[in-house]
């Protein structure tokens, strides 16, 4: 995704498995929740979320997400064009 914002993770945690002491990393998810705790914070600084409400919120976020780029790239094809401008967002 060229126009996506870039999203923060959580960050990865090594894990020691008992005597063998192989090392798993945890994958990483990405997520808009830093994102969206952020701009909450800034609109009502003693307000605080839920853990589901946040998860709603991402999903909220990359479903819109999906809409757009699905609509611009949908104008780019039907204007004949490679390359997802401003003006097709």
């Amino acid at each position: 995704d060229v126009c996506a914002p870039k999203k923060r993770s959580k960050k990865t945690v090594t894990k020691t498995a008992g005597k063998g002491g192989k090392k798993r990393k945890r994958s990483r998810k990405e997520s808009y929740v830093i994102y969206v705790y952020k701009v909450l914070k800034q609109v009502h600084p003693d307000t605080g979320i839920f853990s589901k409400a946040m998860g709603i919120m991402n999903s909220f976020v990359n479903d819109i997400f999906e809409r757009i780029a699905g609509e611009s790239s949908r104008l780019a094809h039907y204007n004949k064009r490679s390359t997802i401008t401003s003006r097709e967002i």
